[in-house]
């Protein structure tokens, strides 16, 4: 019997079939001739039963796609494991192109392959709309991504100009003085001025991991404590800084200069957003982390939790969820990159922990720094 000829018993399922009109559902023979066509097949692809019925299914496809061998693949699919699905582009009767969902299900009797049963779907509104939201999606994404080297080139352009005029400013000024005294505080500003530039530019190290750390292994109770009189000048004067460490030793690997630098960054931070006296307080504690709440830890391992907490006016939720993001500021502009807690969360995973911020309106803001403890903690 030639490809084409052989024909699927008339019930009255396929009577039912013929109703439907949003589907092309039509018969294959096991060599991929259409056997039936349904009217949902000519309002979809424009051919009427007798332009296609003794004709290869091919025809419905890209001519590369046909050269790939996609129309025997798909056959060969459906036989073997008893189903083909897929969604790609097909072509109408007058060449016109449409996304389309296929179905291909083998039909068997007695052991016999009969043919195939053969759904085509018209998706391509459905698809536009996919692809219009993916457009929509890469356009904020990159207008996100502008946005922040917009905020990241007015941080750092008005912190550096401000270093800038200072170092400049006293570098006239010492030209023209001839004061002991006075030259030595110019040379002195000059010097400062010149750390904090240095000082943001770790930061933004920090922030792109591509600062390099020197870590060695510290009794890390012990170095806040070392410390403790610089964090309590940071905090300033209306604000208490406090310290509640853990008893036991708690050991890690670390760099010491930009682990300072981060707690000094929190210990800032929570200073600036004090409205009236309030209590900044560090805290260490041990504990297992999870990875389901903490992306960046890891299963199994034990970690140093550095907490530093204010009794200030706290996040909204909004806030505290950009506040990871880098260069993001509440302050105004001029008073800061951004790049604090960047540098936090940089030096965090660049020392394989990571870092988190919980806080709430009115109940103050508390950021804590997970560090792997090393094997001789205990």
């Amino acid at each position: 019997m030639s490809p084409g000829t052989e024909q699927f018993p008339h019930t009255a399922a396929q009577l039912l079939l013929r109703s439907v009109t949003d589907y092309a559902i039509y018969m294959l023979d096991p060599h991929g001739y259409v056997l039936s066509w349904n009217p949902g097949g000519e309002r979809i692809k424009g051919y009427a039963d007798s332009e296609v019925i003794g004709q290869h299914f091919s025809r419905f496809y890209l001519p590369e796609d046909v050269e790939r061998g996609d129309p025997e693949r798909a056959l060969e699919t459906a036989r073997l494991q008893g189903r083909f699905e897929t969604e790609a582009w097909r072509v109408r009767k007058d060449g016109s192109r449409f996304r389309a969902n296929v179905v291909i299900d083998p039909i068997w009797h007695e052991g016999r392959l009969l043919g195939y049963a053969k759904i085509t779907r018209d998706v391509s509104a459905h698809y536009a709309m996919r692809e219009n939201l993916r457009q929509a999606e890469r356009a904020l994404a990159q207008s996100q991504k502008i946005h922040a080297i917009g905020q990241l080139t007015l941080g750092i352009a008005h912190d550096f100009n401000n270093l800038l005029g200072v170092v400049m400013t006293s570098l006239d000024l010492l030209l023209e003085s001839e004061d002991p005294r006075r030259r030595r505080k110019l040379v002195e500003a000059a010097q400062q001025a010149a750390s904090r530039g240095a000082n943001l530019t770790r930061q933004m190290l920090a922030f792109a991991k591509g600062q390099n750390l020197s870590p060695a292994e510290y009794e890390v109770n012990a170095l806040i404590r070392e410390a403790a009189e610089v964090y309590r000048r940071a905090a300033g004067p209306i604000t208490r800084c406090e310290l509640e460490l853990m008893d036991r030793p708690a050991r890690v690997h670390l760099d010491r200069d930009q682990f300072e630098a981060a707690l000094m960054n929190l210990v800032s931070n929570a200073r600036d957003a004090m409205e009236t006296p309030g209590r900044i307080v560090i805290s260490t504690r041990t504990g297992a982390a999870d990875p389901a709440l903490h992306p960046g830890a890891q299963a199994g391992l034990h970690y140093l939790y550095i907490t530093v907490a204010d009794n200030g006016p706290g996040m909204s939720e909004e806030v505290r969820l950009r506040a990871m993001e880098p260069f993001f500021s509440t302050k105004d502009v001029g008073r800061g990159s951004g790049l604090g807690l960047s540098q936090v969360f940089g030096f965090a995973s660049q020392s394989g922990g990571f870092a988190f911020i919980e806080s709430e309106p009115g109940d103050g803001t508390t950021v804590t720094l997970a560090l792997p403890l090393t094997e001789h903690t205990g």
